[in-house]
């Protein structure tokens, strides 16, 4: 060996990635075994393949007709998700979420939404491009577009689908399998009916494909790099793709996290081969941890809250999301916007009471009748700002009627332990409450509260409340001593009965417009039964008076409320629908999902069985094939040494671990899950499924490999014609639909 190769071996070690398995994560290349051992070294130390100058970049050196291969599966894949994009010409199952999410992008109407903005964002680029004005409601599954650029809208996940294909190509290139497994894989990727399907209407789940299978190519090209050569040109452009990658599978949902979680365990595995490798100096390693460090957190996470910084800007009126929202947040939102108010809540003050959990509601009552219980009027919980959130707060004690004369007495503060009378300011009825029980939550410790009495009336003593102060603004000295606005955090404990006002996230029935419940409860839970004033006016208080206001929130602040809010809306997604399923049915293929019906068609969402079952079964094959490996490893045999075996143990154990990683979490998940959440782990086990055939076929010769192969292709395209109606919504009759249910759980139907 020359000294040269020599020099460059010590001053570039490589820096080996391995997968979360034994076996190196370098995907390694075919052995060359016509050439001699020497030759063979020589171009190891090199980090080349034998009889090439250079290394590809990313592994990659594809031959022109490949180049000619790969258009010809590009064309044939757009074909296939293109094909009748316009139909039906009517809203499709979740595009009534996702179409009205776009209107509210272009509405600048605040909305939440449990998913991250980027994949929003590109469909309502879509749709702003080509004119689309955010008047349509999306309100109904099959209402018929009006003026509304759908089929623009629908490009951008059907599009993505597409390159969703090449992708898949390039990835098992990327691995060192042969050019017929990876047209198999992207050809399986094609033909898949599920993912047909969902690439074809206005959702979230193909960019959500495309941008995991981007991530997966980029990391698996930059695992080429490092191990032939770290710190080049290639290798920071591959990595750096990877954690912008990551960023933006991670901005459209949040599967995206366990995509991070495969990136995450292989970088763990690299800096832990790279600790233990004594050709690699500590400031070596060092450079290895910050580059990752960097391009796999830094970028991501500002990738990530990039698309909320964009969500925010766009997002700049009130809307129907405001309700999610803290006061404060609210309060940056145009139209929600809250003058100056007076800071001290004196007897008499006219004040908004908001609830300090549950959203932040008012306090709320309309001339609107209980239609059972005391059939007195309703006292709500109501989202929005409304004249009839405003009340007066007096002195219960004082004497005569303490709503009119409190106007012949010098102002005085509303302190802990001060019984108070509060009347609704529209119709003179005061905060009441009685042993009742409420209309919704009828249990012994709960009680009705309602609006009563008439104009001129003082009221009784079930009308008769004492404030107690629970905490004030540390900011705030007084706050905690007296009433204060948006300062003071305080409880009304009702005088004759001891309960609390109460509310929870109860909704009345239609005949309460859905409001919030508002009751009075004896076993209140403290967070649920804590009150603030958010406006308070006086008329005898000076106008330079101290006056209070709601402190702006920055971005982080907005950005760290809103993940909260999106995981607790998500968390509680625990309903029950029509057709949902659970983690264990998905890789059987038990159940699809009832998208569109009309006019005797049915857009239904059903994966292609050969590819689903073959995936499946290529999956539970490695786990067991690997186990076996493991047991032999045991007693002494050294098959792991085996220059095939370390190979395709480290391709398929990569492409196992990231199937592993994107399905199994969802069996802790208790919120309401469908099939569609399993095309990720899906696409890395088509991928599998293909290594699986790599390495079954291994010793055949070409032509026998491709004529195996094209049997599965041959079969592959019959189910996905044979099923092509339920993906693409086509008449279809009575007889050949019930011949399609394979399974009595494919709930389709003529």
């Amino acid at each position: 060996m020359s000294g040269n190769v020599r020099a460059r071996r010590q001053a570039s070690p490589p820096g080996r990635h391995t997968l979360p398995v034994q076996t190196s994560q370098r995907f390694p290349h075919p052995r060359h075994d016509h050439l001699d051992a020497d030759e063979r070294r020589e171009a190891a130390s090199r980090g080349l393949r034998p009889g090439r100058k250079s290394h590809a970049v990313g592994g990659l050196n594809l031959s022109p007709g490949e180049w000619k291969l790969l258009a010809v599966i590009l064309i044939v894949a757009s074909a296939v998700r293109l094909f009748r994009i316009s139909q039906p010409n009517s809203v499709v199952f979740d595009e009534v979420h996702f179409g009205k999410f776009a209107s509210r992008y272009i509405k600048s109407s605040y909305f939440v939404d449990v998913h991250p903005p980027l994949a929003k964002l590109l469909i309502t680029l879509a749709g702003w491009l080509f004119g689309y004005d955010g008047n349509f409601d999306f309100k109904d599954i099959a209402k018929v577009y009006e003026n509304v650029p759908y089929v623009a809208m629908r490009m951008v996940p059907a599009l993505m689908g597409v390159g969703t294909v090449p992708l898949a190509y390039l990835t098992i290139r990327a691995l060192d399998c042969r050019v017929t497994t990876a047209l198999l894989a992207s050809l399986f990727i094609t033909f898949e009916n599920g993912m047909i399907t969902q690439s074809r209407h206005i959702l979230l789940d193909s960019p959500l494909i495309f941008f995991t299978a981007l991530t997966t190519f980029a990391w698996t090209a930059f695992c080429n790099e490092d191990h032939y050569e770290p710190f080049t040109e290639s290798w920071w452009i591959w990595l750096s793709m990877t954690g912008l990658s990551l960023g933006a599978v991670v901005s459209c949902k949040w599967v995206g996290l366990f995509t991070i979680a495969t990136v995450g365990l292989g970088t763990l595995k690299q800096l832990w081969d790279l600790l233990g490798d004594l050709r690699v100096t500590p400031k070596l390693f060092i450079r290895h941890f910050v580059a990752r460090a960097i391009c796999l957190i830094l970028i991501p996470i500002i990738f990530y809250m990039s698309t909320f910084g964009i969500h925010f800007l766009i997002l700049s009126n009130h809307g129907e999301g405001d309700g999610f929202m803290s006061s404060e947040f609210q309060h940056t939102l145009n139209g929600r916007g809250m003058a100056d108010t007076f800071a001290d809540v004196a007897v008499g003050s006219q004040i908004t009471l908001r609830h300090v959990n549950t959203q932040g509601g008012y306090l709320h009552s309309h001339p609107h009748l209980y239609p059972g219980g005391s059939k007195q009027q309703q006292v709500t919980l109501y989202p929005h700002r409304d004249n009839n959130n405003d009340w007066r707060i007096v002195n219960a004690t004082a004497d005569g009627d303490p709503y009119t004369n409190w106007m012949d007495h010098d102002i005085s503060y509303i302190t802990s332990g001060t019984r108070v009378k509060i009347r609704h300011i529209q119709t003179e009825k005061s905060l009441h409450s009685h042993d009742v029980r409420p209309p919704v939550s009828d249990v012994d410790f709960q009680q009705e509260v309602s609006g009563y009495g008439i104009p001129g009336y003082a009221g009784d003593t079930n009308d008769d409340w004492i404030v107690e102060i629970y905490k004030g603004d540390k900011r705030d000295k007084e706050s905690g001593k007296r009433l204060r606005t948006l300062r003071t955090q305080f409880r009304l404990k009702h005088v004759m009965t001891g309960c609390y006002l109460f509310s929870h996230k109860v909704k009345l029935p239609e005949w309460g417009f859905e409001q919030q419940e508002v009751t009075c409860n004896k076993q209140a839970v403290l967070a649920n039964s804590l009150w603030y004033v958010e406006t308070n006016y006086h008329p005898k208080l000076p106008e330079d008076a101290p006056k209070v206001n709601y402190k702006l929130p920055g971005f982080f602040s907005k950005f760290l409320e809103l993940q909260q809010v999106m995981w607790t809306t998500n968390a509680g997604l625990t309903d029950r629908h029509m057709y949902d399923s659970r983690p264990d049915a998905w890789p059987r293929l038990r159940r699809g999902i009832n998208f569109w019906v009309k006019d005797h068609r049915q857009i239904y969402l059903l994966g292609n069985p050969l590819i689903w079952y073959l995936s499946t079964a290529a999956v539970f094959a490695y786990a067991a094939v690997r186990g076996f490996l493991i047991l032999r490893a045991k007693r002494g045999f050294r098959d792991f040494e085996n220059t095939r075996v370390a190979k395709y143990d480290a391709i398929c154990g990569f492409l196992f671990v990231g199937w592993a990683l994107h399905y199994l979490p969802f069996y802790i998940m208790r919120r309401q899950l469908f099939l569609h959440h399993y095309f990720p782990a899906l696409y890395f086990a088509i991928l599998l499924s293909c290594s699986v055939f790599d390495l079954v076929t291994f010793a055949l010769r070409p032509r026998a490999r491709l004529q195996i192969a094209a049997v599965l292709l041959v079969v592959a395209i019959w189910n996905y014609t044979y099923f092509s109606p339920l993906a693409y919504g086509l008449p279809w009759t009575k007889s050949k639909c019930y011949k399609a249910k394979w399974l009595k759980t494919w709930d389709f139907s003529w």
